[in-house]
């Protein structure tokens, strides 16, 4: 067969599919144990978000007070002493976060100057997200790939979704309308062609859902810490290209990143949206609560903050 014929090439992309699988395979229990690590200790840094409310679940009883309908008394538990009580439910306003970890090719990347690729950092940031936002009432789901869930095993059922998934691993989110309350996490490098990032952008915000985007990159790929004869390779099939004195192209590659990441601002900024550089020399958990202070911060305080909002508005769930 040619070397351009279909069915080569479809085998040696299985073959390599194949192989990342099973290297992510071996490095999952590790991002498992450090996914809730990290989300432990953010968990341990966050007041509750219990409180009273509609709901399904029991949550406390309180004293009656004066003036509210007898209806609302709790007999039995008021029989066991000269008080009356009243028995409240749990607020329940469970919304969903759908969080998408960019698994393509260039996501494997790791400089000399990083112990872990920019893989590992989007996989622990999504799984230990997934157990803050679980572990506060939400349910969590992954595009394509897992609908949303409020199981307390999340970051394993995510996991095991990830290994066991066939599909091409894509730099974005594929196509899909999330409701206008969910909200949408994108963790990639964002190095696809700035058309493509606005679309995925707008198509997932047309339904009035409020979104994140981070933007996780090695450290070597800001500072371009290159010099003398360098081949740099493409990872996703678009091949190499030479630069014989690569310290000469320094200022003309920080110039494409800063036109590229301020077309993807100011299109998150147009439509309310959050967007964050996180370097994989940086602290995972400062990147976990900053997303987590972010969630529910859009135009109508929507989110798993919006009870901030309606408590100083006055409101209610």
């Amino acid at each position: 067969m040619a070397a351009d014929d279909p069915r080569t090439n479809e085998t040696e992309a299985t073959r390599r599919a194949v192989g990342e699988a099973h290297a992510l395979s071996a490095t999952m229990p590790r991002l498992i144990l450090e996914a809730h690590r990290i989300a432990a200790t953010v968990i341990h840094g966050l007041h509750g978000r219990r409180r009273a409310g509609q709901g399904e679940n029991f949550w406390q009883y309180r004293r009656f007070v004066s003036g509210e309908p007898a209806s609302r008394v709790d007999w039995r538990r008021s029989a066991r002493d000269e008080h009356l009580y009243v028995r409240e439910q749990e607020w329940e306003a469970a919304h969903t976060v759908w969080i998408w970890p960019d698994r393509s090719a260039s996501m494997m990347f790791a400089s000399p100057l990083v112990w872990e690729t920019k893989l590992d950092r989007g996989l622990v940031v999504a799984l230990a997200l997934a157990e803050v936002l679980v572990e506060g009432g939400e349910r969590v789901g992954v595009p394509g790939l897992m609908r949303p869930t409020a199981s307390r095993n999340v970051i394993e059922r995510i996991a095991e979704a990830i290994v066991h998934d066939p599909a091409e691993r894509a730099s974005l989110p594929p196509s899909f309308s999330p409701s206008p309350l969910a909200e949408i996490v994108v963790l990639s490098d964002l190095w696809s062609p700035i058309e493509e990032v606005h679309r995925t952008i707008a198509q997932l915000s047309a339904s009035g859902a409020h979104g994140h985007v981070v933007q996780i990159v090695d450290p070597a790929e800001e500072t371009f810490p290159y010099a003398g004869r360098i081949e740099f390779l493409e990872p996703e099939g678009a091949g190499s290209i030479t630069a014989g004195r690569a310290e000469t192209w320094r200022a003309d590659y920080e110039k494409r990143v800063e036109i590229h990441r301020a077309e993807i601002r100011a299109e998150t900024d147009r439509l309310g949206w959050s967007f964050t550089i996180h370097r994989t020399d940086r602290s995972a958990s400062d990147l976990l609560l900053r997303l987590h202070m972010q969630m529910g911060a859009g135009p109508n305080g929507t989110g798993i903050n919006r009870w901030h909002a309606l408590d100083r508005a006055g409101g209610q769930a």
